[in-house]
């Protein structure tokens, strides 16, 4: 039996956070130190760090509900290492979800045998590598063949490239009707993503009409906190 919350987890997740701390305060006293080199205010750069510390603070919570989320089944340790180093929240739910259920487990129940919890970290840790790998290698080249086939057109392109990330979350969309042959029950993840993408409809017409630039920042938290905070009534009533 495996003990998803072992110390010696526990551990290794605290060296590699604290290392990556520790890499961003360097990187953050280089910055300052080079600001100053460069005669920048004191207070432009304190405005500067601020401002971006609180704008972290908005996809930090969405970050931490994916590791709620996982903790009930790989523990604490292992989602707060991959999602808050590495691991992205649109890719580390699914991966571990869907290699879950290959397993015959699902997301609420914990692991409790050592080759599945292998299994899934796994799936997890290599199914992410290839991007990072592909981004490091082939950034220009990709960039020059996007450039090729958008052409000069600046409207085409952003055409393109939206007809890209859409083309990526429809491999996602799959999930939701995966379990639509059980009855009512099965179209639950579906009302729940209808409210969740109605909730980022009135964040984006309140950022458009209303001039809410602040609220680009926290549009995912809300949409993703008021969809899970709808998910206990929806379930409630149509299971």
């Amino acid at each position: 039996m495996v003990h998803v919350n072992s110390p010696f987890l526990y551990v290794v997740t605290a060296v590699m956070i604290v290392f990556v701390i520790a890499q961003s305060a360097f990187f953050l006293a280089r910055a300052v130190k080079r600001a100053r080199q460069l005669g920048i205010a004191r207070t432009t750069v304190r405005k500067t760090i601020s401002s971006s510390a609180l704008f972290t603070v908005a996809p930090a919570i969405a970050i931490l509900l994916g590791v709620i989320t996982l903790s009930k089944m790989l523990g604490l340790p292992w989602p707060w290492l991959r999602l808050s180093v590495l691991g992205a929240l649109t890719y580390e739910l699914p991966a571990a979800t869907t290699t879950a259920n290959a397993l015959g487990l699902t997301t609420g129940e914990t692991v409790a045998n050592a080759t599945d919890f292998t299994a899934i970290a796994w799936v997890m840790t290599l199914g992410i590598i290839p991007g990072i790998v592909l981004v490091f290698f082939r950034l220009r080249s990709i960039e020059k063949g996007v450039d090729k086939l958008a052409g000069k057109d600046e409207r085409w392109r952003k055409i393109f490239m939206d007809s890209l990330f859409l083309g990526m979350i429809s491999a996602f969309i799959g999930l939701l009707f995966a379990d639509i042959r059980k009855g009512l029950a099965g179209y639950i993840p579906i009302v729940v993503a209808l409210i969740s993408a109605a909730l980022m409809g009135v964040c984006g017409l309140l950022i458009k009409r209303c001039k809410w630039a602040w609220l680009e920042q926290y549009a995912l938290p809300i949409s993703m906190l008021g969809a899970m905070a709808a998910s206990i009534p929806v379930t409630a009533w149509m299971s």
